[in-house]
């Protein structure tokens, strides 16, 4: 049931929110021993359409509704964040073209950042970089020739 709930239908700037199971353990390995608990590990790519409060009680009422016996350990990496469109960025966009001569897209689709620790200070947050098509997947890889247009 969690992996087909619809959390959110996202926003303008985010996708919907997505649930992933990382992990799945249960038993000895044995064929012939029934286990006597299962342990998932999941996680949430939440947006800014959700807080975490939510998510936790919409997964206790799901796992409720099955009358699952269970115990769930939470742990937060860090909130949603949104840098507005304002001087940073136009900044940001108007070098950019200047001296790579590429018309930026802003896109909060690369999944979440170390920028997660720096939004909530109130400084306006800006990540810069290569492609990431590949990230967090196996044979995660850079195209060596994106680098170097990176130092100017």
């Amino acid at each position: 049931a969690l992996s087909t709930e619809i959390w959110d239908h996202g926003n303008t700037f985010f996708p919907a929110t997505s649930f992933q199971i990382s992990n799945i353990q249960a038993g000895t390995g044995a064929n012939n021993v029934i286990p006597g608990e299962l342990e998932v590990v999941f996680n949430f790519r939440f947006s800014t359409e959700l807080t975490q409060e939510q998510i936790k009680s919409r997964v206790h009422a799901i796992l409720d509704q099955h009358q699952l016996n269970y115990d769930l350990k939470w742990t937060l990496s860090g909130q949603p964040f949104l840098t507005a469109e304002g001087e940073l960025v136009t900044a940001a966009q108007q070098a950019i073209l200047n001296v790579q001569h590429i018309k930026t897209t802003l896109s909060t689709s690369g999944g979440t950042s170390d920028g997660r620790f720096i939004a909530p200070t109130g400084a306006q947050v800006l990540e810069l970089g290569v492609l990431n098509a590949t990230i967090h997947q196996i044979n995660e890889h850079v195209n060596v020739d994106e680098l170097d247009p990176l130092t100017d």
